[in-house]
């Protein structure tokens, strides 16, 4: 509230404006879900072959690309990356040039 003085020597009171909750300026900030990197089980490449490749590409240890390939061979697939869908279509493009079975999904 702001004090004037009036002609006069009294003094006015004004009101200041008054902001509504819907007036106020809202921001929205869409958090786009990471990106899955799957890849497939398949008939041709050797199971040392799936664990050296998810070793080189991604830096995984013997041991965590070795449960990775396990969990390929054992239940079909496996996710091993996630993340902004420009990454992991890269990381898709760099499974393939090495003969892995790979696609890419959103969680839904």
């Amino acid at each position: 509230m702001t004090v004037a003085a009036a002609a006069g020597g009294g003094t006015q009171v004004e009101q200041a404006p008054t902001v509504e909750a819907d007036d106020e300026p809202s921001e929205t900030f869409v958090t786009e879900s990471p990106w899955l990197v799957v890849v497939w089980n398949d008939p041709v490449n050797l199971m040392t072959y799936v664990t050296y490749v998810l070793q080189k590409l991604f830096g995984y240890s013997r041991e965590r690309a070795t449960t990775l390939m396990l969990d390929v061979h054992n239940k079909g697939r496996a996710v091993v990356s996630s993340g902004p869908r420009e990454r992991a279509e890269n990381d898709v493009s760099r499974l393939h040039r090495h003969g892995l079975w790979a696609t890419l999904e959103q969680p839904g």
